[in-house]
C-alpha cells in the first residue's frame, strides 16, 4: 500500500478514541484531553468499556456501541488487545488507525496488519506520540505541546523528538501543517507520507527525523517525487555507527551505510542536516523564505570580526560570496565612511547606527550581483541594535512587495537581551533570523543545497557515444559456470572474462597449473619484450597482495619461474588451508603517468546495490577517497560520482600530467552498472586497479564474488532500472524501419526537433495547451522518469529523430496509470500512434496494473478511434462536455 486511504488518516472528519481514560497522568487521559481541546469541528467519540463519561463527556464502552463508524481511530490500549480492536474497526468501517500502544511483538504485529488488510485499513504505528494537524485542530497525540498552524510538515521515528522540535518552534512563531509520529512503521512508512504530502497544498516544506528505512524503492519513488515540488531536509541518526561488514572486497567493506543513505538522499533531491540543531536551522529559514534564485551571498555587518566569521563559514560550506559590482562600490563609498572594508563582508564599521544599516542595505538590495544578502548587527553602546533591525526589515519589506522581489534576506542580531526585540520584528516580517554568524550561513547553504538538488534532478544528460558492445549471453555462461562449479568467487581470470564482455578494456591474463607452466607462459612475452606480473590463483584468497601473492616487474622465464615457487611456499605458510589452483600470469602494464582507480559494487541491506569509484590501490582502505551511488547511472551521474572524489582533481591534469580520460572512466562506470543490473548473481565487484590515463583505462585487476539468484535472491535496486527487452523494430510508410523503446533521460535533446513538427493544433490536443517548446522542468520531468511508476515509449528513426511519444503515469499505489501519447504532425494516420499504444498496453499488462485512463477532447477523432480499436470505453466527462474519458480494464 501507498496512499491509500490516507486521507481518512491526514484528513478525517470524525474521530474515535479507543482507550480513552480518566486516570491521572495516563496516556488515555492525555490523548483525550489533546483531542477535546484541539477545536477539531467533527465527531469525537471516546471508548472506554468501564468509564461512561470522560473529562465531562459520554462515553461508549464498545467499538460496537459507536453511532457512526469514525474516519479514524486512535487505539491506546494493552498490546494484545490490538488486532482484535483492529478488526473490530475495519469490520466497522473505520479506514485508519493510530496504534499508540508500544511493546508489540512480532508475532502481535503481523496479526494486528492481517486483521487490517480485509478493510485496507491504514495503521500509523504502533509506538507513537500520535498525529497532530494544526489546520483542522485534531490533536491526536500526547504531547504536552499543541503546534500553532503553518506550512512545515514533520515526520520523526522518535516521540520525543517530536515534542523538542515543537517546544523549539513555540518560541520562534514556527508553525506546521503536519505532525506525524511514525514510530515502528509497520503499515505507514516515509515513503507514504512523502507520497501524500507530495501532492498536498498545505505543506511548504517537509522535515524528516529518521531512524532506518523500509521499502527503499518506494521511498526513493516518493522522495524525488516530493523534492520536485517542495523542500525535504532529512536528518539521519546513526552517522558514525559502523557500517562496513565483513566482505571479500574492498568495495564492500569501504561502502559503509550511513555513505549509502547519504548517496539516497542526493540522488532523491533531498537536503541532509547533519544533526537536530541543524534541522532546526533548517525549519528557520525554510518556514521564512522562498526558494533562491541565485547562490552569491553578501555580507553586511557592523563587525569585521564577526563578517569574517560568516565569510569562512561560506568557505567551509562550499557557498559563494558575491564580487560587488564598481558601481555598488562607489555608491557605498557615497554613503559609508572612507575605512569601510570596500568589499564583502561589508563592514560599515562599529558606530554604524540604523541610517548606515538602511542606506547600506538599500544599496545592496540593488545589486544584480547577488542573491541574498546576511545583515549581521554586534550590539554596540553607540547605536541601538532594535532601530537597526526595524530599517533592514522595513527596506526588506519595500523590496518584497516590489516589482522584482529576488532576493533573500538573513539576519543575524548578536547577544540575548539586546537581540530580543530585533529578533521578534523579524518574526514579524517573516525574516529568518539566527544567534550566530555560523547557523545564519548554514541556514542559507540549506536553501543552497536544494537549490543544487533541483538543478541536479531538471538536468539534462549528454548524448552517449556507441561504445565496445555488448556480450550479455557470454557473461551469463561464465557467471553459470562459476555457480555449477560449486563457487561464488569468480577467478581473475573469469572476473576479468566478465569485464570484457561488457566492453572493459582489460590486460591479457593467462592461467598457469605451475611455476614450470609460469615460465613457459612468461617466456612468450618476455620475447615480446614485455615485463610479466604473476599473481597467485586460490579460491580462498581474496585480497592477494595480503600474503605475497603478486609479483611484479619480473624479467624473463626464470624470473617468474623462481617468483613462483617462492610465492607457492610463502602462501603455503601464511594460509596453509588456501586451495591453490595455480598463478595467472599477464604482461606488466607501464603507464607512468595513470592513476590507480577502483570501481566496485557491493549490496546494500536497505537500498541493495551500490556503485563505488574512488582512489584504488592496495591502501584503498587507508586513503578512503571514494564515492558511492545508487545505480543505474547516466553519463552526468557517472561524472558526478567521479567528482565527488579527491583525486578527482588530479585526473583533470596537474603540471606536467596530462588530463586523464575522463569519458573513458565514466563509461567504465557505466559498463560496470551495466553488468551489475544484468546480472543479479554479481554480489561484490572490485575493478583495482584501474587504471587511467590520456589514452584510457585499463583493468589490471578484478574480483567478482557470485550467489545464485533463484536460491538467494539479491536484494532489489532502489531505484528501477531501465526496461530492458522492450525494444521493437517496425516499419512505417513513408519513414522506413522505427525503433520503438523506453525513453531514456538523454532523449530530451530530440524534444526541439520533435515538437517543431507538431502543429499548434496537435500540441493543444496532446497538453490542452497550445506549447511550442517545453519548459526544462517538464522536459526533465518527461525523459528522467521513475521506471517504478511510470513508463514512456519513443518512436525514434533510423537517423535518430524522435517521432513520437506514449507514456502512461501510474498512481503511487501502482493500480491506475493515465496515459497519453503524441505523434509528429506529418506522420499521422502512418499507424504510428496505433504501435505507441499498442506497446504501452502491453507493459501495463506485463506490469499488471488494473486500469488505463485518459482524457481526450472530443475533437480529437483520432486518438478516440485508436482507443477504440485498442479496447477502450469512451465515455463522457460529466464535469467537462467537450472531454472524453476513455479507460481500458487490464485484469478483472
Amino acid at each position: 500500500m501507498t496512499i491509500r486511504n490516507l486521507e481518512h488518516l491526514l484528513a478525517p472528519t470524525s474521530v474515535a478514541l479507543v482507550g480513552a481514560s480518566d486516570e491521572a497522568n495516563s496516556i488515555g487521559l492525555w490523548l483525550a484531553r489533546n483531542l477535546v481541546a484541539g477545536g477539531f469541528a467533527g465527531p469525537i467519540q471516546l471508548v472506554n468499556p468501564r468509564r461512561p463519561t470522560i473529562l465531562g463527556r459520554t462515553a461508549v464502552g464498545s467499538i460496537a456501541e459507536i453511532a457512526v463508524a469514525p474516519d479514524l481511530a486512535v487505539v491506546a490500549t494493552p498490546p494484545a488487545t490490538i488486532p482484535r480492536i483492529v478488526a473490530e474497526l475495519g469490520a466497522r468501517g473505520t479506514c485508519a488507525t493510530i496504534v499508540v500502544t508500544a511493546g508489540l511483538d512480532a508475532s502481535t504485529r503481523q496479526q494486528m496488519l492481517d486483521a487490517a488488510r480485509p478493510h485496507c485499513l491504514r495503521i500509523l504505528g504502533p509506538n507513537v506520540i500520535g498525529l497532530m494537524l494544526p489546520g483542522i485542530g485534531l490533536n491526536a497525540s500526547f504531547s504536552h505541546i499543541a503546534p500553532p498552524t503553518g506550512d512545515l510538515a514533520f515526520l520523526s521515528q522518535s516521540g520525543a523528538l517530536i515534542t523538542g522540535i515543537l517546544d523549539w518552534a513555540a518560541g520562534r512563531g514556527i508553525g506546521f501543517s503536519h505532525v506525524v509520529s511514525l514510530g515502528d512503521m509497520t503499515d505507514v512508512d516515509f515513503g507514504d507520507m512523502l507520497d501524500y504530502l507530495a501532492a498536498e497544498s498545505e505543506s511548504r516544506a517537509i522535515l524528516i527525523y529518521m531512524e532506518a528505512l523500509t521499502g527503499a524503492r518506494k521511498f526513493m519513488s516518493a522522495a524525488r517525487r516530493a523534492a520536485r515540488v517542495k523542500p525535504v531536509v532529512v536528518v539521519k541518526s546513526g552517522r558514525r555507527a559502523e557500517g562496513a561488514r565483513a566482505a571479500s572486497s574492498h568495495t564492500g567493506a569501504l561502502a559503509g551505510s550511513d555513505a549509502v543513505y547519504d548517496s539516497a538522499f542526493r540522488r532523491a533531491g533531498l537536503v541532509r542536516a547533519d544533526d537536530l540543531n541543524d534541522l532546526f536551522v533548517a525549519a528557520e529559514m525554510l518556514s521564512r523564505v522562498p526558494r533562491l534564485t541565485g547562490e552569491r551571498l553578501a555580507i553586511l555587518t557592523n563587525g569585521g570580526g564577526a563578517g569574517v566569521l560568516a565569510a569562512d563559514r561560506v568557505g567551509d560550506l562550499e557557498g559563494t560570496l558575491a564580487v560587488l559590482g564598481e558601481e555598488t562600490r562607489a555608491r557605498l563609498d557615497a554613503v559609508l565612511p572612507a575605512n569601510w572594508s570596500r568589499a564583502n563582508p561589508v563592514d560599515i564599521i562599529g558606530d554604524a547606527d540604523s541610517e548606515r544599516y538602511r542606506r547600506a542595505f538599500e544599496t545592496l538590495l540593488e545589486d544584480a550581483g547577488l542573491d541574498a544578502i546576511l545583515a549581521i548587527n554586534c550590539p554596540t553602546a553607540i547605536a541601538s541594535s532594535t532601530a537597526s533591525a526595524e530599517v533592514v526589515a522595513a527596506a526588506y519589506e519595500a523590496h518584497i512587495a516590489g516589482p522584482s522581489p529576488s532576493k533573500v534576506l538573513i539576519t543575524n542580531w548578536l547577544g540575548e537581551q539586546a537581540a530580543a526585540e530585533a529578533r521578534r520584528r523579524f518574526a514579524a516580517a517573516e525574516i529568518p533570523s539566527f544567534e550566530t554568524p555560523g547557523e545564519a550561513v548554514r541556514g542559507f547553504m540549506h536553501l543552497v543545497r536544494y537549490r543544487r538538488a533541483q538543478l541536479e534532478l531538471m538536468r539534462t544528460p549528454p548524448a552517449v557515444e556507441a561504445g565496445a558492445p555488448i556480450d550479455a549471453a557470454s557473461a551469463a555462461r561464465i557467471i553459470e559456470g562459476v555457480l555449477v562449479a560449486g563457487r561464488t568467487l569468480a577467478t581473475e581470470h573469469e572476473a576479468k572474462a566478465l569485464l570484457s564482455a561488457y566492453g572493459i578494456p582489460t590486460v591479457a591474463t593467462r592461467i598457469a597449473a605451475d611455476p614450470a607452466e609460469v615460465a613457459r607462459h612468461a617466456g612468450e612475452i618476455a620475447r615480446n619484450g614485455g615485463q610479466v606480473v604473476v599473481k597467485i590463483l586460490s579460491d580462498d584468497i581474496s585480497h592477494k597482495s595480503d600474503v605475497g601473492g603478486v609479483a611484479l616487474r619480473l624479467t624473463g622465464a626464470e624470473a617468474a619461474r623462481a617468483a613462483a615457487e617462492a610465492m607457492l611456499e610463502r602462501v603455503s605458510r601464511l594460509r596453509p588451508t588456501a586451495r591453490i589452483r595455480g598463478f595467472t600470469v599477464q604482461e606488466m602494464v607501464t603507464r607512468p603517468s595513470a592513476h590507480e582507480l577502483i570501481v566496485g559494487m557491493s549490496v546494500d541491506p536497505t537500498f541493495g546495490p551500490t556503485i563505488l569509484f574512488g582512489a584504488g590501490g592496495t591502501a584503498v582502505e587507508v586513503v578512503q577517497d571514494t564515492s558511492i551511488a545508487l545505480p543505474p547511472l547516466d553519463i552526468s551521474l557517472a561524472r558526478g560520482l567521479i567528482a565527488r572524489t579527491r583525486i578527482a582533481r588530479l585526473l583533470a591534469g596537474y603540471r606536467d600530467r596530462p588530463a586523464a580520460d575522463l569519458d573513458a572512466i565514466a563509461n567504465a562506470v557505466l559498463r560496470t552498472c551495466e553488468l551489475i543490473t544484468r546480472h543479479p548473481e554479481i554480489r561484490e565487484l572490485d575493478i583495482n586497479p584501474l587504471l587511467a590515463d590520456a589514452d584510457g583505462v585499463i583493468a589490471l585487476d578484478a574480483r567478482v564474488r557470485l550467489a545464485s539468484d533463484t536460491v538467494d535472491p539479491r536484494r532489489p535496486m532502489a531505484l528501477r532500472p531501465y526496461p530492458t527487452g522492450w525494444d521493437e523494430t517496425i516499419r512505417i510508410e513513408g519513414v522506413g524501419e522505427v525503433s520503438i523503446r523506453p525513453i531514456r533521460p538523454e532523449d530530451a535533446r530530440l524534444y526541439d526537433a520533435f515538437l517543431a513538427r507538431v502543429t499548434s493544433s496537435d500540441m493543444r490536443l496532446r497538453f490542452f495547451s497550445a506549447l511550442k517548446r517545453l519548459p526544462s522542468k517538464l522536459l526533465a520531468r518527461l525523459t528522467q522518469i521513475d521506471y517504478a511508476r511510470e513508463i514512456a515509449f519513443v518512436a525514434v528513426s533510423a537517423a535518430g529523430e524522435l517521432l513520437g511519444v506514449s507514456r502512461f503515469m501510474a498512481d503511487p499505489d501502482y493500480t491506475r496509470a493515465e496515459f497519453g501519447v503524441l505523434v509528429r504532425s506529418d506522420l499521422k494516420g502512418r499507424g504510428l500512434g496505433s504501435a505507441l499504444m499498442r506497446r504501452l498496453v502491453a507493459y501495463a499488462r506485463a506490469e499488471q496494473l488494473r486500469e488505463l485512463y485518459g482524457s481526450v477532447l472530443a475533437e480529437n477523432t483520432t486518438m478516440l478511434q485508436v482507443a477504440r480499436e485498442l479496447g477502450f470505453e469512451v465515455g463522457s466527462d460529466p464535469e467537462e462536455p467537450s472531454i472524453r474519458a476513455v479507460t481500458l480494464q487490464l485484469t478483472p
